[in-house]
């Protein structure tokens, strides 16, 4: 770790993010599932979702973009369907409210299905997930999002990194979560690595030439210019089948734009409404009771199973595990709740900004 690395408890760090929402006028109880969205992926490892999008937040509500009391209305509701309006409030909030409407219609009726429209940047996928899971069931979460990835054979953005987040119980100690997006990195691991002026991977960003690119901070300038963009899991073309994560992305969008009459492609770039620039994204919710099918007890053993078993199948030599995913994040959370959470110089930054501003006096940070 580099000697600017910092490590901060995360309890201290969830108050913090906490108090700065509250700062913001956002309500006690919206602020604490705001801070618990973040300080569960900086747990689990996910650097990208967790402190390291707390200034982004909070320079969106200062400027009107997301709302910090959030209204949400029903649309439309059926026994096991809904379909919400956010009303440009803060996605963590609108997200939580919609899975656990998912949950409860999933306890009465085996299946709960929630659409949202006009809703925001709503942290890590698997949060909402992990949600149904501690209910027993299979919980399936999917958000549109600004335009990074090209359609196959493109180089112009015009998809989100859109993840298909898919979480279901076990009886190990940990559950199955696949969080991940539908593009090779996402844009927040750009982000990260151009706080510590580290290069991506080759063959995973190209410019409008179809070039590739791996200097992060030219890829976050030429991103908001569009002329580069992500590509999608598979790579460029369709030699290394591409076109495969290009139509996961795909399903991303109509089921997060479609099927709420919501904003899709471009404009989720920016809407203007009476000379103020909104930036919205749709989400699905699914919720599967496990009960309603084959019982709890019945699903965790045949799936922890499946996980054993593709964990304990045969190795490349020269690898001393295979993992299932959610393990390496449970790993994660163990390590950090010990350790802490990392935090670089360039955060360090933007914590104490945000500290000055709100004076958030009684916050004692290991840096200057």
């Amino acid at each position: 770790m580099s000697d600017n690395i910092v490590f901060m408890d995360a309890e201290t760090l969830e108050n913090f993010m906490r108090d700065v929402f509250i700062g913001l006028g956002v309500p006690k109880k919206d602020a604490q599932i705001i801070a618990d969205v973040l300080i569960t992926s900086d747990l689990r490892g996910i650097e990208s979702h967790g402190i390291q999008r707390c200034k982004m937040y909070y320079d969106r509500i200062k400027k009107g973009i997301y709302e910090a009391e959030t209204k949400i209305n029903v649309i439309k509701e059926g026994p096991t369907t809904a379909l919400l309006d956010g009303n440009c409030g803060m996605g963590h909030v609108i997200a939580y409210k919609a899975m656990k409407m998912a949950i409860e219609k999933a306890k009465k009726f085996g299946l709960g299905a929630v659409a949202v429209k006009n809703s925001t940047h709503f942290g890590i996928a698997g949060y909402y997930s992990l949600m149904a899971i501690k209910e027993g069931m299979i919980g399936i979460t999917v958000t549109n999002a600004r335009p990074s990835i090209p359609p196959t054979f493109g180089c112009e953005p015009m998809l989100g990194t859109n993840p298909l987040t898919v979480g279901a119980p076990t009886d190990d100690e940990f559950p199955f979560l696949i969080d991940c997006a539908t593009s090779i990195i996402q844009r927040g691991k750009v982000e990260v690595n151009a706080r510590i002026n580290k290069p991506l991977p080759e063959n995973t960003v190209i410019d409008d030439k179809g070039e590739t690119m791996t200097d992060a901070n030219k890829v976050l300038d030429k991103m908001l210019e569009r002329r580069a963009a992500l590509l999608p899991l598979g790579g460029k073309g369709e030699d290394t089948a591409g076109y495969k994560g290009y139509g996961y992305a795909t399903v991303v969008e109509l089921l997060s734009a479609a099927l709420q009459e919501g904003i899709y492609l471009r404009d989720t770039l920016g809407i203007v409404e009476n000379d103020q620039k909104r930036l919205k994204v749709g989400h699905f919710f699914l919720a599967i009771n496990t009960e309603s099918f084959i019982g709890l007890n019945s699903f965790k053993k045949t799936a922890g199973n499946i996980m054993k078993d593709l964990r304990g199948s045969r190795k490349i030599p020269s690898i001393d595990r295979i993992y299932t995913a959610g393990e390496k994040e449970s790993i994660a959370e163990n390590n950090i709740k010990i350790n802490g959470v990392p935090i670089n110089k360039s955060l360090q930054n933007d914590i104490k900004i945000m500290q000055t501003e709100l004076g958030l006096d009684k916050y004692k940070f290991p840096f200057t």
